[in-house]
């Protein structure tokens, strides 16, 4: 079985540039837990999930420092930060999303989106052909596939 014979081909969409709360309002009128995030040519920029936006509800965490000589020497990266704040403080899709998506050719097999899921902890995965989006697989579009199989 192919990733093409179970997708969802009726995506629901975002762009980089819009906002949380269309974000929230789609995840709820809808009833998904995430959004792929396309640019202007379909192609998957980035996945924006319930996980994602509970991340802004989260306790920042403050990087270790100790002063020397009036200076702070950090015991951290504070670029991490510079991550978590605009993360936490994110208007914009761009600044909330997850950017480093796995994506799946659509005639790929079920078992190579399967592996990704388990090895990856994946929820869902974007299907293109040619670099556009084309469909969603989620882990219940696999277990339908399994049992639609029998």
């Amino acid at each position: 079985m192919l990733a093409k014979d179970i997708m969802t081909k009726d995506v629901i969409t975002v762009t980089k540039e819009d906002n949380v709360e269309t974000v929230i309002k789609l995840i709820l009128e809808h009833n998904i837990s995430g959004l792929p995030v396309i640019n202007e040519e379909s192609h998957v920029v980035g996945i924006i999930t319930e996980g994602d936006l509970i991340y802004r509800s989260k306790k920042l965490h403050v990087p270790s420092f100790f002063t020397l000589l009036d200076s702070y020497i950090f015991l951290e990266n504070p670029k991490n930060l510079e991550g978590e704040l605009k993360k936490i403080t994110g208007y914009k899709v761009k600044d909330v999303m997850t950017e480093n998506v796995v994506t799946i050719d659509a005639d790929d097999e079920i078992e190579k989106i399967a592996t990704f899921m388990a090895k990856d902890n994946i929820n869902r995965i974007p299907i293109v052909k040619d670099k556009k989006l084309v469909g969603l697989v989620s882990r219940r579009d696999i277990i339908k596939g399994y049992a639609n199989q029998n």
